[in-house]
């Protein structure tokens, strides 16, 4: 099973990104996204950022998953 986060994008050189969720930093490949830019919140998947989501969508799940851990 596959969980898919939505990670912040804080920085690009070329074709490769450091995304950020929950004070966590990763490099992801940005190959397969259009126009990528700092400040964009992508899905990652080994790797990969394989697509953008929007920021309003992309907090309500970061916070329902801060809620979930919370819980346990």
């Amino acid at each position: 099973m596959c969980l898919a986060v939505p990670s912040k994008i804080i920085e690009i050189n070329n074709d490769t990104g450091v995304v950020e969720v929950e004070g966590v930093k990763k490099e992801v490949c940005l190959h397969l996204i259009d126009d990528p830019k700092v400040g964009d919140y992508v899905i990652v998947h080994a790797g990969y950022a394989i697509s953008k989501i929007d920021e309003t969508e992309a907090l309500e799940t970061l916070k329902i998953f801060r809620e979930i851990a919370e819980s346990i």
